[in-house]
């Protein structure tokens, strides 16, 4: 499977959870920004969720993550699993611009004088 990535603004961080046998994961949301923005729920597991202590609230990250899946009692669930989180590049746009009208190119076909002899 082929690298995901979602950019989009941090919305909420859950407190690191933590249990006997010694795992432990840290929860976090991610607004997306685009034209319907979307609420994702990651999880950062072990060692991961330590980068969560290098962003906040409010700022704009790209997240690295894989999709796990798994049945429980005849129930199935999908986790987002965070493998790297870092504060999104400045300038960039989190997704890219609409074009405002089409490509020149496409408008000008067939208005251009042909020199073909036949």
């Amino acid at each position: 499977m082929s690298e995901l990535k979602l950019t989009g603004k941090i919305k909420v961080i859950y407190d690191l959870q933590t249990w006997d046998s010694g795992f432990s994961k840290r929860e976090f949301v991610v607004t997306t920004q685009e034209q319907y923005p979307q609420d994702v729920k990651f999880e950062a597991i072990k060692d991961k969720a330590a980068q969560l202590d290098t962003v906040a609230v409010g700022d704009d990250v790209d997240v690295s993550f894989n999709v796990r899946g798994n049945e429980y009692n005849g129930k199935y669930y999908v986790n987002l699993q965070a493998w790297r989180i870092q504060k999104a590049t400045a300038g960039a746009p989190a997704t890219p611009p609409m074009p405002e009208k089409p490509d020149t190119a496409i408008e000008s076909f067939g208005e251009e004088e042909d020199d073909l002899p036949f």
